[in-house]
């Protein structure tokens, strides 16, 4: 048999860049810097209790929420590695409060950057996989034709000006998963090379399913939509859905949306008595995995309309996120509309 042609992450690229046109060199270098990030940090994640990464750092983030020793480290490595590249006119972190305008000492780009550094952290210390999320946008030039202000404003774009979305999970395997708009694609890490290498081209997710991904603990506060949804989905075989559904939650989000990925289902964190607006962040979570999904053939919504086009308000602002297959998620927006 032949063996079979390892695509490496940059070539990749490259491709995209000279015969798709569809990235140019410095957002190329901008992913490969992020890939080399993600490197690091999975390499931080795999010693676990042997680097000292577990546990909190006495520390609490813009949220309030107490951030562990590996939630600080992953956002130093991701903008260590960012600032000085030439691609960037400013970054944005879940961990932070404002954005970070690169040093006037490094060249600036045109390219904003928005990251979740460690995505489902609270899972760190019982050894369950974790992950990056980030985004891409342009920086919009000014009225006046001049360069853009890299202040809060300039991140406040729709999901669907997002030139490029990807996250990564750091489970038994690494695998990075990336979109630049010619569908969904993802690269796992060989640890002997330290390359990524692509391993699933052009996922597609099932438009239907028999899994789906929520909290049952938070059901005395979901609005009737989601409760009737889940209550169909628990009656099986005998309910109106006429077939057994099986439920999966990780706390994860990077794990649980690399599972819809993987073999289709719907993942749900939707809006509820105590979290009115959702609880996941629209820029830094549910803006790039909704393009990703999107470009998977999936779809992806906030039970109203489709997160893409939500114009955003705040760079934290939160929102309620239903994605996966696209017949079960389009099912659940109808029960709310």
């Amino acid at each position: 048999m032949p063996t079979m042609r390892r695509v490496h992450l940059t070539q990749f690229l490259i491709e995209r860049q000279r015969d798709k046109k569809l990235i140019n060199a410095d957002l190329r270098l901008l992913i490969e810097t992020i890939a080399r990030a993600c490197k690091a940090i999975s390499t931080r994640v795999n010693k676990g209790a042997l680097g000292d990464g577990l546990g909190g750092a006495a520390t609490r983030n813009v949220h309030g929420e107490v951030q562990k020793k590996l939630d600080v480290l992953s956002n130093e490595i991701l903008l260590e590695a960012n600032e000085w590249g030439g691609n960037l006119a400013a970054l944005a972190s879940e961990e932070m409060e404002n954005p970070r305008p690169i040093p006037t000492r490094y060249p600036r780009g045109e390219y904003l950057l928005l990251f979740d550094p460690l995505d489902g952290s609270s899972n760190i210390d019982v050894n369950i996989s974790v992950g990056t999320i980030f985004s891409v946008l342009r920086c919009p030039k000014l009225a006046d034709g001049r360069d853009c202000d890299p202040d809060e404003k300039a991140f406040l774009q729709p999901g669907r000006s997002q030139v490029a979305a990807g996250f990564a999970v750091y489970g038994p395997t690494t695998v990075l998963v990336l979109t630049v708009g010619d569908g969904t694609h993802a690269f796992t890490l060989d640890r002997e090379s330290f390359t990524f290498v692509l391993t699933h081209g052009d996922i597609r997710i099932p438009q239907d399913t028999e899994e789906f991904a929520i909290n049952t603990s938070n059901m005395r506060r979901w609005e009737p939509p989601v409760k009737r949804y889940i209550d169909e989905c628990l009656a099986g075989s005998d309910g109106p859905r006429g077939k057994d559904f099986n439920m999966r939650w990780v706390a994860s989000m990077v794990a649980d949306v690399f599972r819809v990925l993987s073999r289709g289902g719907i993942f749900m964190y939707p809006r509820d008595s105590k979290n009115k607006d959702g609880r996941l962040r629209l820029m830094y979570e549910a803006n790039p995995m909704a393009l990703i999904v999107e470009q998977a053939g999936g779809a992806a919504t906030d039970g109203r309309a489709p997160i893409l086009d939500l114009q955003p308000k705040g760079l934290h602002q939160r929102v309620a996120v239903i994605l996966g297959s696209r017949n079960e998620v389009e099912r659940v927006t109808s029960y709310h509309k």
